[in-house]
Order: C-alpha cells, then structure tokens, then sequence
C-alpha cells in the first residue's frame, strides 16, 4: 500500500493517517500544477451511520521545498470544522441531499486553507480559502441521487487560476496487498515462488485490493509560479529552479481533554506531527517496524538518519530467497555489499542529469524523502503508466499521476533496473524488467477524471458490495 496503515501508531488513527501523494503538471492546465493529498484510507462505501470525514482536530499540510534543504517554502493548511444540523436524530440525512446546503443534510463539514510562505525562521500565513464546503460521502441513489453535481459545486475556485476540494473520492491506487503480504508473493510469478513447500502456486492475475474503496481528498491546483523558487514558470528541463520537492503531514495537539459543558474533546498545546508521506512505499517497504513511527514523526531534512534502509534495502536481499534462481544478478549485487545510491537518487536526492537523457529532479545533497516534481517537463501526450522508466519523463518518479503503477516501477527499482543506470557493468536479472503485481489501470476500470480533481467519484454504499 502507498501510505495505508503504514506504521503501527497511525494505523490507529485513519483520520491522520497520509493515504497517497500526488504531484504533476496538470494536462489540461499544462501552466499548473496538480498537488493531491489522500487521507482516511480503505473506506468501505457503505460505513452508515457514521460516514467517513476529515479530522476537526487535524492539522493536514501539504509542504513544498523548493530550495533543496528538505524543509518547506511553501505550505498549505486545511483545518475542518463539522457542522451538525439536527441533535436529535442519528442520521446522518434526513432526506435527499440534492445540494451542499440541503437542510436534509445534518452532518456538514466546512474547511479553511491557509498558504503559508516560510523564510528563515520566520513564517507568514493568508487565508486563501474560508469556510469552503466539502461534499456528503456518497451514501446511494435515494440519499445522493445526483452526486456528480454534489462533487463538482465542491470544487473551489480560489481566483487567479486556483482551485481546492476536500472530499471523498475513489481511491486511485491499485495495488494486490493480499498476495503482497503474504510473504512477498507476486501472482503472476507465483510459480517462481518459495512456497515453504506449502500449497504449490500458479501464475495468475492480480487482485486489486483497493477495488470499491474510497478515501478523502485534499486537492489542489494552483500556478506553477505559486511553489517555485523565485516564482518561475521555467521551461528549460535543466534549470534547479524547475524543481519542487513535495510532501504531506497531519498533525495532533499535545494535550486532549473533555469538556462536560461542550460535551466533546478539546485539543489545545503544540502540534505535533504523527503521518507524513512524500515517495510512495518508503514507511512501508523501506523503514524497519521499530523505526516506523519514528519515521512519521520526523522531518524529510533529516532523512540522513534513515538513509541506510534505503541503500541496503530488506526486499532487495528477499527477493532471490523468495524466487529461487530467478534473481542471480541481484543476488551477486547483494552479497557484494553495494550501496544501492540508484535508489537514494530516485527517493532521496531526485536524479541528477545525465542518468537519464533529457531530464533530471535534482534538489542537490540533502537526503530527503520528497515527492520530486520537474515542472518544466511538459505532460505527456502519451502517457506511460510507468513514467521515467518507461520512457514517460512525465510520470514517477518525476512527481506522481493518480493513474502510474508505482508498485511495479518500485519492484523493478529495488530488483536491480535502475542500479544500471549508476554502473553500466550491471546486468540486470531478466525477470527484474517485467515484475509486477498484475494489475493495471486499463484492466481495473478505474474511474479517473482528465480534469480536476482527477481521481474518480466515490463507490456509494448501496450500489457497492461490501468487503
């Protein structure tokens, strides 16, 4: 999973818990750029009569560093608030909802966005958004019957060419967490696998766990002008001032009390940082159980001290175990006690040029987990859903589309593809070009939108079949 329950803490805390990041030019508004951040992961659709929302006591942020030092330049605040309509009835609608101010809606949700711009120690905020309205959850054709319409007056302007929602959407990442986690099986290799000498396995199509599920949505649009280093639109590839580096965080108060007057929990004291997320897969592939939470809590400049999980990577010494023989090339790599500084360019640093012809994500020498995006590399008229390495300088790792299969281009990074790039004298194993969990967008029927906010409508409770 990109970021769902990736550590031990948080999975205990859907509300805060950074689900997926996306960062990428927009296509059809090529002078934007497009920042998504998925929270309250694997939602089933039909969760009545407590619908999913954000948190009233979360602080969400999405953080860009646009000077290389693994802090932000930029950030943007959400803060919500819940709204209830009627106290004395448990539903969550009465009626209809056939508009964002429906009396028959009683549980609303409303939201404030703050830009803050940092220099030095020294911090300044503007409200850009107040009290901005999310949509309903999508609950079913009685209750919600026209919920595009429902979606599309959610979608913010901000002025000046920015647009904001906060809701519920489908979610976008696919990925076959059953066979995954089941000791590290890939279903169309399962043949290749050590079963332990367990139940013999067979090659098969991939199972997208992910299928019906929602999540919610903070999206953003905004000029590119608006997050790079002395507010450039460069279209120069090579120029530093080009690049962003991205990431998300959720925050909690220190101090949780209950006050018998208002009847609920207040939160007051510092806030303090429990999820972020910047490459997809890091926390949950890379980062050790015991240093997980660790890892949420700290900051992407100082990712030096995780660094090691990174260039000595737990799957990469797996993978030959798992798939006896089939790894020969990686295996000699792993014995030989290599670092692995392809995978440290690709999640900590961004590529420099020269690795890959015509591009580059370069933040310089700060090692940190950033979500690198090069605003100058145009969207591609013909997307890859394998981005850089399949020839798509538009996708993964140069920033995130909601549709690139980040799973198969991580497995094939951590098999040994992209150590190639770095020493021309390694051969990769055959099979590391062609891993993958099976599944794709185009077999999946995925809901994607070409537009704003891009991940599809949300499953509704009725139509859905439960998990």
């Amino acid at each position: 999973m990109s970021s769902h329950r990736e550590a031990p803490e948080i999975s205990q805390d859907p509300v805060a818990d950074s689900a997926d990041l996306y960062a990428f030019v927009s296509p059809d508004v090529p002078n934007t750029v497009t920042l998504i951040a998925n929270y309250v992961p694997l939602q089933s659709p039909a969760a009545g009569p407590n619908f999913f929302e954000f948190g009233e006591d979360v602080l969400y942020e999405i953080n860009i560093d646009n000077d290389g030092d693994g802090r932000p330049n930029v950030t943007y605040q959400f803060r919500f608030k819940t709204v209830l309509g009627n106290n004395n009835t448990f539903l969550y609608n009465t009626g209809p909802i056939q508009s964002l101010d429906s009396p028959n809606w009683n549980r609303k949700q409303f939201y404030d966005v703050a830009r803050v711009v940092h220099s030095g120690n020294q911090a300044t905020a503007q409200t850009v958004g107040h009290n901005l309205a999310s949509p309903p959850c999508n609950i079913g054709p009685l209750s919600t019957p026209n919920y595009g319409k429902l979606a599309a007056d959610a979608v913010h302007d901000l002025g000046g060419g920015r647009k904001v929602f906060a809701g519920q959407r489908s979610d976008g990442f696919y990925v076959d967490l059953g066979s995954i986690f089941d000791l590290g099986r890939l279903r169309p290799f399962d043949g290749a696998h050590n079963n332990f000498g367990l139940a013999k396995l067979v090659n098969s199509g991939g199972v997208n766990a992910t299928k019906d599920l929602n999540v919610h949505t903070i999206a953003l649009q905004v000029p590119i002008s608006d997050l790079t280093r002395g507010g450039g639109n460069s279209k120069d590839v090579n120029n530093p001032a080009a690049v962003i580096g991205v990431w998300t965080a959720a925050s909690r108060q220190q101090v949780k009390l209950w006050d018998d007057i208002k009847r609920k929990h207040e939160w007051s004291g510092p806030w303090t940082q429990v999820s972020r997320l910047g490459n997809p897969l890091v926390n949950e592939v890379l980062i050790p159980m015991s240093r997980k939470d660790e890892w949420n809590r700290s900051q992407p400049a100082d990712d030096k001290n995780f660094a090691q999980f990174v260039t000595k990577p737990e799957l990469a010494g797996l993978l030959p175990v798992l798939y006896p023989g089939a790894f020969p090339n990686l295996d000699a790599l792993n014995k030989a006690g290599k670092s692995r500084d392809d995978l440290a360019a690709v999640l900590l640093t961004g590529l420099p040029s020269g690795v890959v012809n015509g591009f580059q994500n370069n933040t310089g020498q700060v090692q940190a987990d950033m979500l690198r995006l090069n605003t100058a590399v145009p969207p591609a008229q013909k997307p890859n859903i394998l981005g850089v390495v399949g020839g798509d300088l538009a996708g993964f790792p140069n920033g995130r589309r909601v549709y690139d299969d980040v799973v198969s281009v991580e497995l094939r990074a951590i098999a040994g593809v992209t150590f190639s790039l770095i020493d021309k004298t390694f051969k990769p194993d055959a099979v590391a070009g062609q891993l993958t969990d099976g599944l794709t967008p185009a077999n999946l029927d995925i809901p994607f939108m070409p537009h704003f906010p891009y991940l599809g409508l949300p499953h509704d409770g009725f139509d859905t079949p439960a998990k």
